[in-house]
């Protein structure tokens, strides 16, 4: 069921009784409206020239930038990659560099690595190793003349040093890196290859040296890779990969040399698909290379560019099928649903409809929150499952009905986030995991009448129904982090439960209960846009939602992203004026833990009617026990705090009164 936009505190009325009832005593609330509404200090940075007061980008804002050529092989038999790359990066920062760092993401699979030590979660098996990148050289163009430069490698970052420092305001520099490494197996959990019965999948990303950040916040952002994704800058990519000939690729991007590498016919329904709501083949099951078939001789180079980007990612196999389907969205703009799976995966239920699914969220998401950017959108079902590139997703290759669904939605939602609007996945994955679980939601609630809905990211207390029920376990465990945690310091157990579902629920009760839709949808899609192909930290999505959205927030920022504070409303009285029913009564609702949040009352009567009383937050800014008057209406049977279950109340035993 789609949440609603407010809670709506209801107050029930029954029958004539005594003039007041009273709860049993509870104990001394532990709520102190000092704590709770204390002057808030947000994490740096703090407004500036270069992020405004307001959450946008100021007028001094600047950002660097990276534009890369590379020139990769496959060598599918050998499981190798290889790769000429140039990297022309702009430095745009008031400061001038003499050295520049790159993330080696491969160097985790090393068994010296850091990751390896930390035990790298699910994304990584310490039974598997590879020797990471080989580094055959690095190089500086100066004059249109290459010199080799000095570099260092430390575990997944290198320094390059450069003959003579990088200018401020708009100096330019072009590195050249050769390097080849060995594709993991799937053990690589992000980039795998792996078997199927017409041949291997190969899943390939974070395979190129890539420009780290530097920012206004710390210069160099240097954190190795130890398990939690990426924090990259923007530009615009021209990939070339060279394959065996009877491979398909498909990578982020448009492919823009389709005559050199398709035949006419594919290259007639991939043009019949570009005008097309349904599904068109473009290699059916049939043309998928038996497993005996001999492979093709030779090799073929597929050629792939795409703008405002922070990343590409490819797969190729010559065991996909392959379809396709127009996206239609807003201003008459179109872009393309692809899907590759290999036959395994074909089914009426199953990957014959990852193109339609694909299709109804990206165009949904670009409706609600902003418009998708680039040319295609691509969902793969192979080894590394579950994964998010720029333009393309990696899937499993058995996923189907409404798992199929949910991750197909779920990764590409992450074009959103993190990929137009560029959080920093390293430090804050939970921008990254639980914005995009954030819009699952309203997905899931839309797609064919909700077939496929609800979906409730979280599950920390299996067997307890509501959102609000689930986090309510996870605010009363005392080693659960807090979502302003480092993201590699959150420990598995709790990874799924804080970064996806705490901070997606938290978004859920700012747009449903604390600014309602009205407020929260503009302010949200200003947010976005203000950030396309940016790097906002949490203080400006914090400034942003309280400027745009008209509201301090710092009581909720406070004790739902900095603290784990727990919620608990009682309602404690029920008392008629003058002992008589017909002039009205007085319920009283006390907040019995330290996370405010609004409420609804709902008072049922004896006679049936029934009453709701909106608990706004300031209820509790100075006192922790509140009588709310009610005119008339006769005998009351029950009153209830939070009756629709929204909340993560803590203790619901006390949530309701019904007078003897």
């Amino acid at each position: 069921m789609a949440l609603r936009a407010y809670l709506i505190l209801a107050v029930v009325l029954a029958a004539a009784a005594p003039a007041v009832w009273a709860a049993e005593p509870a104990p001394p609330a532990p709520y102190d409206p000092l704590k709770t509404f204390a002057p808030l200090a947000l994490p740096a940075p703090a407004p500036s020239a270069v992020r405004s007061s307001g959450g946008s980008p100021g007028e001094g804002y600047w950002q660097n930038r990276a534009d890369y050529r590379i020139d990769a092989r496959l060598d599918a038999a050998a499981k190798v990659l290889s790769a000429d790359e140039t990297i022309t990066y702009a430095n745009n920062s008031p400061d001038a560099l003499d050295i520049l760092w790159l993330q080696l993401d491969q160097n985790i699979y090393r068994a010296d690595s850091r990751g390896q030590a930390l035990g790298g979660g699910r994304r990584l098996d310490p039974r598997f190793r590879t020797d990471g990148y080989t580094i055959e050289a690095v190089e500086v163009e100066r004059g249109g003349k290459l010199a080799k430069a000095d570099f260092l490698i430390d575990d997944t970052r290198m320094r390059v040093t450069l003959p003579q420092p990088l200018k401020a305001h708009g100096g330019q520099v072009k590195l050249h890196v050769r390097y080849h490494y060995t594709v993991p197996g799937a053990f690589g959990g992000r980039t795998a290859w792996g078997p199927t019965k017409n041949g291997d999948i190969f899943d390939i990303a974070q395979w190129y040296p890539r420009m780290a950040v530097y920012d206004d916040l710390r210069g160099w952002d240097t954190l190795p890779y130890l398990a939690n994704e990426f924090y990259l800058e923007y530009g615009s990519f021209d990939y070339a990969v060279t394959v065996p000939a009877d491979m398909i690729v498909s990578g982020s991007g448009a492919l823009v040399n389709a005559q050199e590498v398709l035949t006419p016919e594919q290259r007639a329904r991939l043009d019949q698909a570009r005008a097309s709501d349904r599904t068109v083949m473009i290699r059916t099951p049939q043309e998928v290379p038996a497993p005996g078939a001999g492979a093709a001789a030779g090799t073929k180079t597929w050629r792939f560019h795409m703008d405002n980007t922070r990343d590409v990612a490819f797969t190729a196999s010559r065991a996909f099928v392959w379809d396709a389907a127009r996206i239609n969205l807003p201003g008459g703009k179109t872009a393309l649903a692809q899907s590759v799976y290999p036959v395994e995966s074909v089914g009426e239920g199953a990957w014959n409809r990852s193109t339609e699914e694909l299709k109804h969220a990206v165009e949904r998401f670009s409706a609600r929150w902003g418009t998708y950017p680039w040319p295609n959108a691509i969902n793969v079902a192979g080894p590394a499952s579950g994964m998010e590139y720029p333009g393309i997703v990696f899937d499993g290759i058995p996923d189907k009905g409404k798992e199929l669904f949910w991750i197909t939605a779920h990764e590409i939602g992450h074009s959103w986030f993190p990929m137009m609007v560029g959080f920093d996945e390293r430090r804050d994955a939970w921008m990254d995991e639980g914005f995009n679980t954030f819009i699952d939601v309203y997905e899931s609630d839309e797609f064919q009448g909700g077939v496929y809905g609800p979906k409730r990211d979280g599950e920390y207390a299996p067997g307890k129904g509501t959102p609000g029920e689930q986090i309510a376990e996870l605010l009363t465990d005392p080693e659960a982090p807090v979502i302003l945690s480092r993201a590699d310091a959150i420990r598995e157990k709790y990874r799924h439960p804080v970064t996806y579902f705490k901070a997606a629920y938290g978004l859920t009760l700012l747009r449903e209960d604390i600014l309602g839709p009205q407020r929260f949808d503009p302010a949200f899609r200003k947010f976005v846009a203000d950030w396309t192909f940016r790097h906002p930290k949490p203080s400006d999505f914090f400034r942003a939602m309280e400027s745009a959205g008209g509201e301090d927030l710092s009581w909720f920022w406070r004790g739902w992203f900095m603290h784990n504070w727990t919620h608990d409303l009682a309602v404690t009285e029920v008392r008629y004026i003058d002992g008589d029913p017909a002039k009205g009564a007085e319920v009283t609702v006390a907040n019995l833990g330290q996370l405010v949040l609004p409420a609804t009352l709902r008072v049922t009567y004896q006679d049936g009617k029934v009453r709701d009383v909106r608990v706004p937050v300031e209820t509790w800014m100075q006192n922790g026990h509140h009588a709310f008057p009610l005119d008339g209406g006769g005998p009351i049977a029950e009153a209830v705090v939070d009756p629709d279950r929204r909340l993560p109340d803590r203790d619901r035993s006390n949530n309701s009164f019904k007078p003897k």
